[in-house]
């Protein structure tokens, strides 16, 4: 361990906010920008979602292959980013559909292990893992809050041109999320030079088991089978929602005009930040509130907020054109259900995936789920999200947001009922406490 326990834990830290910085600022924008300013059409974007799914199933193989063998972790760290940031700053100018999948799928395979080894690297130097790695990891929400803020500032004072018609308007804020990339890419640079800095995380070249099919046995009863199940159709659910999210936060906010760009900018990125400040307070009440409810009931609450920030979406503008009532409020509270969303349902599962399984395989198990959450959830959700915008778009182009939300809205009304038949109820002892 480098320096005193606190010093490691600040470095650390500034690790975790630049690692999701680096993400943040152009994931949420990634579905306006191909759509309204490059004009791919829905199909062609599900691939780019799709295609960095493709690098978080391959990512496990890189990083123990390398990272873990060759390589000390710090080192591995700083050239992934370094060449991340190279490539991702050219997404901003590619305008072909086969160019920008292919610089996708690049990236995609570079940056994605590069989350996991962040994981372990803080694992590897924290004096008590349990105590300090939530302290630390809370900087890569702030990162991602920072970064979503800091473009929406940028689009309203670099790309909001006066005076112009709100078609006007929009067109430029989607030409300028383009500087979304060059901020990543910046970002991903000043990372990896970062990475050199931190402390010596050598390789561990001996042999390492494998205990993914002994693993697979546990999954396959009780409440892991119902809650692995679940979890596909709930991360396409989740999947949607960063999608479309900001393509119709960033209309609603041109056609609201409100106070609240002031102080999160436009494009919807920034607004979308509040889901993260949401996520902080869940997670931190989580230690109390998981003392006192049944991880059913964790679960369904989450997946009841998932329900009911897709109803907000769906029916504000309806409500608002009904009564006249500003549907800002509305949408906002949407927003901020991210925050019971992932932390009900997204970490209690984390939870449950180490409490029912034994401990030689948790590691495994935990990778499993990662891979269901993060491979197949993306991969299947945003052919799905891309799909139902085709079905939700008119001849003209015209969005229907009301059709487009519904779906995922009843889609996960339909998994709690699975959740509330099918999963045990009661409050249950973990199957393996050691």
């Amino acid at each position: 361990m480098h320096g005193s326990p606190s010093m490691v834990k600040t470095r650390l830290s500034m690790m975790m906010f630049l690692q999701y910085a680096i993400w943040g600022a152009w994931l949420p924008l990634l579905w306006p920008f191909l759509s309204n300013h490059r004009e791919f059409e829905p199909g062609e974007i599900g691939d780019m979602f799709a295609i960095g799914a493709v690098g978080a199933i391959i990512a496990p193989f890189i990083a123990g292959q390398i990272a873990d063998r060759y390589f000390s972790t710090e080192r591995f760290l700083a050239v992934s980013h370094i060449l991340g940031g190279v490539l991702v700053w050219f997404l901003a100018s590619l305008e072909g559909y086969w160019a920008f999948l292919g610089f996708s799928l690049a990236y995609s395979v570079i940056y994605s292990p590069t989350l996991s080894l962040t994981n372990s690297i803080s694992f590897h130097h924290l004096p008590d893992r349990d105590r300090d790695f939530g302290k630390v990891r809370v900087w890569g929400t702030v990162g991602w809050i920072a970064v979503g803020i800091g473009i929406g500032q940028w689009l309203l004072h670099m790309h909001t041109p006066v005076d112009a018609t709100q078609e006007a308007v929009l067109a430029a804020q989607y030409e300028g999320m383009g500087d979304a990339f060059r901020l990543s890419g910046i970002l991903g640079v000043l990372m990896g030079l970062y990475c050199f800095t931190l402390p010596h995380t050598p390789p561990a070249r001996g042999e390492q088991s494998n205990a993914t099919f002994e693993a697979i046995g546990e999954v396959r009863r009780n409440p892991l089978l119902t809650l692995f199940l679940l979890a596909v159709p709930i991360s396409c659910i989740h999947q949607f929602y960063f999608v479309h999210t900001a393509g119709f936060l960033g209309q609603f906010q041109s056609e609201a005009a409100t106070t609240i760009n002031k102080v999160f900018g436009v494009g919807g990125a920034g607004l979308m930040t509040i889901g993260q400040m949401s996520e902080i307070l869940v997670l931190a009440a989580m230690p109390f509130v998981a003392k006192s409810l049944s991880r059913k009931t964790l679960l369904a609450i989450g997946i009841l907020a998932y329900a009911a920030r897709m109803a907000l979406f769906a029916y504000a503008g309806d409500l608002s054109a009904a009564t006249g009532i500003d549907p800002t409020p509305l949408v906002v509270l949407g927003v901020a259900m991210h925050g019971l969303c992932f932390g009900c349902f997204i970490f209690v599962a984390f939870m449950i995936v180490d409490e029912e399984t034994t401990a030689d395989v948790r590691a495994s198990a935990q990778s499993l789920f990662n891979l269901v959450i993060v491979g197949i959830g993306i991969i299947v959700g945003s052919y799905i999200a891309t799909g139902v915008a085709s079905w939700a778009t008119d001849e003209a182009g015209v969005m229907n947001f009301t059709t487009l939300f519904s779906v995922p809205m009843w889609a996960a009304l339909a998994c709690l009922v699975l959740l509330l038949v099918f999963y045990p109820g009661g409050r249950r002892s973990p199957r393996h406490p050691d």
